[in-house]
């Protein structure tokens, strides 16, 4: 599987699926969340509603899937982040979970190209570094015959720094 690196606004980035980094509502916040169901459109909280009626707000952790709506992509995974309260162990277990389930659930929708963006690292304050190491370590142990390219798509250069070495050191 090839990993790339960008910075960027996700929502102009050309995958198969795009990676939200959702709130457990899956009605819209701010940030990547807010960008992708201005872009996406409607379809994208139509979608999430009929989630929500089905199944309750989704866990952190977790994912699920909706259409892509307006976005190039075909869908648009949601996965919940942990908001960072210093209980180390617990957070990058649940923030290794997104990424993980991201891209089972990509997997099990034969999506080649999948772009995440740096999940939890916003207002939910995860220490960025930690969750690059955390990103990058599950994205080169999970084994696909399907996904092709995981692309990190990072929107402020400490990010992007913090993955420039992490990808660099690991190859």
């Amino acid at each position: 599987m090839k990993i790339e690196l960008t910075k960027g606004d996700i929502t102009k980035i050309e995958a198969d699926v795009i990676v939200n980094a959702a709130n457990s509502s899956l009605l819209g916040g701010g940030g990547v969340d807010g960008a992708i169901h201005r872009v996406g459109g409607k379809s994208i909280l139509e979608d999430c509603i009929k989630i929500r009626n089905k199944q309750g707000k989704c866990k952190t952790g977790e994912a699920v899937v909706t259409t892509a709506g307006n976005l190039s992509a075909q869908y648009v995974i949601h996965t919940v982040g942990p908001i960072w309260n210093g209980d180390e162990e617990r957070c990058s277990q649940l923030l290794a979970n997104c990424y993980k389930n991201s891209l089972k659930l990509a997997e099990s929708l034969e999506m080649k190209v999948i772009a995440f963006p740096n999940i939890s690292t916003g207002v939910y304050r995860f220490p960025k570094a930690l969750a690059g190491t955390i990103a990058v370590e599950m994205v080169r142990d999970f084994k696909s015959d399907i996904i092709e390219k995981v692309i990190f798509v990072c929107f402020d250069d400490e990010n992007e720094e913090i993955y420039k070495d992490l990808l660099k050191n690991k190859d």
